[in-house]
């Protein structure tokens, strides 16, 4: 076995930390298909979509927004930066995350790989059966 797997048992609510290594971890084991948009893609872990970020995505509730993608040439939705910083953002919302995990019970790799794959999915525009086919391979791969 050449893959190191890491085994997270939790006794307390996962921290940022601890989902980053876990995004991380399914970052660089992402379907070809996306792999090919990551080239400069950075990781963020927050907690909750902040204040503006809720008005700006008419959100109705914060805990329905698990990630987010922006364009490191993108200000803000629609407004392109005249000097690129080349990073692209995949911003992963923790508590959305712990929520699914608990009214889910399924494991949070899963959740988080899910989250992911539908996210950058989303922001390439494939359509929802290559996302949802890409999640279910993916996952199986992961076994």
């Amino acid at each position: 076995m050449d893959q190191q797997r890491i085994i997270m048992n939790f006794t307390t609510a996962p921290s940022a930390d601890d989902i980053e290594v876990i995004a991380n971890e399914v970052l660089e084991t992402l379907p070809e298909e996306l792999l090919e948009f990551c080239d400069a893609l950075t990781l963020q872990i927050e907690d909750m979509p902040d204040e503006s970020l809720e008005i700006e995505l008419d959100l109705d509730d914060p805990y329905e927004l698990v990630a987010l993608y922006k364009s490191g040439k993108e200000l803000s939705p629609g407004v392109e930066s005249k000097v690129a910083n080349d990073d692209d953002l995949l911003i992963l919302f923790r508590r959305p995350i712990l929520d699914s995990w608990c009214e889910t019970g399924e494991e949070l790799s899963q959740i988080v790989r899910d989250a992911m794959i539908e996210e950058l999915g989303n922001n390439f525009e494939f359509s929802d059966d290559e996302i949802e086919e890409m999640s279910r391979r993916h996952y199986q791969g992961m076994l």
